[in-house]
Parts: structure tokens; sequence; C-alpha cells
């Protein structure tokens, strides 16, 4: 059964316990962490320290709900290796965190091909980026999930790269909103993909032009939502669809008491349709 949780991006001034008590008061089964009280890095909150985790663990228990998935910053498109060194350290730290909150996995990025780089040259550092964390996690519990985003958001090239990985701990959090956003490429899982998809991220919006887009509350957009969880249901997902309301990035955006209730509203009436 897909379960619901929201990216803790809608709500960037919130601390956690703000955020735990909004996520059970509106019906969401988890939450995927990604900013808390303004801080990215989550390793610099007390809440997330070694010595409290296992508090804040029960915070979360308590309340009926599981950490879907923690988000970090990292990405391994650099040709610099100690650049893509940095951020796999960085990754690590926050998968410590999702090891102790019972997360199963720590998001990271691609992400975008850099000036002077190939995309095969970019793919290759990816991969090997990508299986050197998870082989570094391996016994943790926690599995390293990349989200389709920038040069890497289209089904064709999260396709190509993943030709390039055997580990099958590496998974995908699916995106379609961003290949949607930046081409208009309808939501498709090539059968090579399938089985790697753990997670979705789910957002609605309005196209004015390539690389050109509104957010808008979900249902009030033009994203193909059938589409998608046609692929889903073809897929036979059961993990959690995460709603992505980015104010974090886009402070102009509706307040999360106004947008978190509104996407369960419109997943319970998508549920009895």
């Amino acid at each position: 059964m897909i379960k619901t949780s929201f990216s803790t991006l809608a709500c960037p001034d919130w601390d956690l316990q703000q955020i735990l008590s909004a996520a059970r008061d509106y019906g969401y089964d988890g939450v995927e962490l990604r900013v808390v009280s303004r801080e990215l890095d989550l390793w610099n909150l007390p809440a997330f320290k070694p010595s409290s985790i296992a508090a804040t663990r029960a915070s979360v228990e308590d309340r009926g709900l599981v950490v879907a998935a923690i988000g970090s910053s990292a990405c391994f498109h650099s040709a610099d290796s100690a650049e893509r060194e940095r951020n796999l350290d960085s990754a690590l730290r926050i998968a410590e965190i999702a090891a102790g909150l019972k997360a199963p996995a720590v998001r990271v990025f691609g992400d975008r091909i850099q000036p002077g780089s190939t995309r095969l040259q970019a793919m290759h550092w990816i991969a090997e980026s990508l299986a050197g964390l998870s082989s570094r996690l391996a016994g943790s519990g926690v599995q390293v999930w990349l989200e389709t985003h920038g040069d890497f958001a289209s089904a064709e090239e999260v396709a190509a790269l993943f030709a390039l990985i055997d580990d099958t701990a590496v998974g995908i959090i699916w995106d379609p909103a961003n290949a949607f956003a930046q081409m208009g490429e309808a939501p498709r899982l090539p059968p090579t993909l399938v089985s790697r998809v753990r997670h979705v991220h789910v957002k609605d919006l309005r196209r004015d032009g390539p690389d050109s887009f509104r957010y808008a509350l979900t249902g009030d957009g033009e994203f193909p939502f059938g589409t998608m969880f046609g692929e889903l249901t073809a897929a036979r997902f059961d993990g959690f669809v995460s709603f992505e309301w980015e104010k974090h990035w886009h402070p102009e955006l509706v307040a999360p008491e106004i947008a978190l209730p509104h996407f369960m509203r419109w997943w319970k009436s998508r549920e009895m349709a």
C-alpha cells in the first residue's frame, strides 16, 4: 500500500516538533527530512547529535510516524575527485542520522554536467560515487537513493546512468515533475528502472516553456498525475509518495499550513475516485 510523507522543504522555519505534530495532525504516514529550523546540515542541530538521536527517534515513533528518507545536499558531478569525496563525506554524515532514525535511505544528486566535462564523463563519476557510497553503507540498513534531477532527470538519461551501476542497493527517488518541468516529458518508467524506484516525489506545476514553470497546489496545475500513477501501478510500487512543496527555495509559495493539508485532501479524493 502506498504511504504518504512530505518533504520539510515545505516548512523550512519549523522545528522538529512542529514538523512531527503537523504530519500527525494532517494524516501523513511519515516525513522526509531535508531542512529543519532553516538548517540543511542536520548534524548541526541538537536533535540529531548522537547523544540525542534515540530520543528523536522516539518522538517520531510516539506520533505513529516514520522517517521516509533524509535528504542530503551531496552531488557527484564534479571533475575534481576531492570535491566528489567531500560530497561523499557529507552524505555519510547524513546517513549516520538516517541510521539512528531507522530511515531507509539518504537522498543524493547526480546532478549537472559541468563546464568542460562530457555527459559520459559525468555519468561515470556519478556512477562510481554512488557505488562507492553504497559500499561504505553496506550493513548500516541505509541505502543510497538518487533523485532524478538536473541533467539526469529524464527517463532516458537515468536509465543510461543506472546501466553503469551493478549494485542493486542503489535506488531512485523518482521525481517525474522535474523532467516534465524541463522538457515536458510525460512520466514513464523504462523496464530497467522499475526495480530501482524506492520513493516518489509529488508536486504540481504549470509550464510556461522550456525550463520555465510555476508551482501549483496539487491538482491545480497541469502535471499528468494519471500517467504517473499508471506507471506506479504497473510497477506495483508500495513505498512512499512524498509531497515536495519547495518553499525553502521558493519563499513566494503559500504557507505550509495551506499546502500540506491541501495535499492530503487531494490525495484522499484521488483514492476515493
